[in-house]
């Protein structure tokens, strides 16, 4: 599988310690993956809401003279040029053909098992699991919840923010609690990163869904797997982080043995109820 653009400038940028500014550059950067060669550092300090000279320090952090340098390398490993197809697609075509680009990136991330199958480690064995989603996110938080509570004892969804959220994380340790999922998507709610702050000096571990390795979220992460979301409609679309969702409670029923005996009782009681129509 061929790397995408976003995929290369990933790897272009870790292994480096970044500020708080500069990570919002490189998370700008991934998100206009396709455009980011072409891009002045006028144009890319205006997209990220940062200073030019900031885009200037920005490149020197990885290495590069100055932002020119960092351009020329990223228009040298670039594809010689966008698909012309593309030029033939409407709008809402485009959006899909993006969602699809978004996919063929997490399927590299997924590429090595070994951090979501740690995270599904993580996530069976915390008695009681809260998972956090709020504003953008909180419908991935609660699709995860959902499907989660079928098989997990004890899954406590917090899609709501408010002075209450910290007193619901507290309840969680006190259930029993060793982990926190968390699903966050941009714009990145200033409450969601202070509710990871707090549930990490709480003692919990917290496993991540961001849109990129870069979001605000990162540092207060244990785990933190990347799933692009689209940009392209007026609203953003969010399929990875749905897909990537579901790969994580694939990876928690894995390590939960009453799993498989669960969803069958469930099946059962669903069919005694005539819950749902065949």
């Amino acid at each position: 599988m061929s790397e995408s653009p976003a995929a290369r400038l990933q790897q272009l940028f870790e292994g480096h310690r970044l500020t708080p500014t500069q990570r919002r550059i490189a998370h700008c950067m991934v998100r206009q993956a396709a455009d980011a060669p072409f891009l002045s550092s006028v144009e890319l300090a205006e997209l990220a809401g940062v200073s030019q000279p900031s885009v200037t320090r920005f490149a020197v952090a990885l290495g590069f003279d100055g932002y020119p340098a960092l351009r020329r390398h990223l228009r040298e490993v670039a594809p010689a040029g966008r698909e012309a197809a593309d030029d033939s697609l409407n709008e809402y075509q485009q959006a899909v053909r993006a969602e699809m680009e978004n996919l063929r990136r997490l399927a590299e991330v997924l590429a090595d098992p070994s951090l979501v199958e740690r995270a599904g480690r993580l996530l069976a064995g915390s008695p009681a699991l809260p998972v956090l989603g709020l504003r953008a996110a909180s419908s991935q938080a609660r699709g995860f919840a959902y499907f989660a509570a079928k098989v997990h004892r004890d899954v406590r969804l917090l899609d709501e923010g408010g002075t209450m959220l910290a007193d619901r994380i507290d309840a969680s340790v006190r259930a029993g609690a060793t982990v926190l999922l968390c699903f966050a998507l941009p714009r990145h709610p200033r409450e969601v990163v202070d509710a990871l702050a707090y549930a990490q000096s709480a003692g919990l571990t917290v496993v991540t869904v961001a849109d990129s390795a870069f979001a605000p979220v990162a540092r207060h992460s244990d785990i933190l797997i990347p799933a692009a979301v689209g940009t392209g409609l007026a609203f953003d679309t969010a399929c990875g982080p749905m897909l990537l969702g579901r790969v994580l409670l694939e990876a928690m029923c894995d390590d939960l043995p009453q799993a498989q005996s669960r969803l069958e009782e469930f099946d059962a009681r669903a069919a005694a109820r005539g819950l749902f129509v065949e």
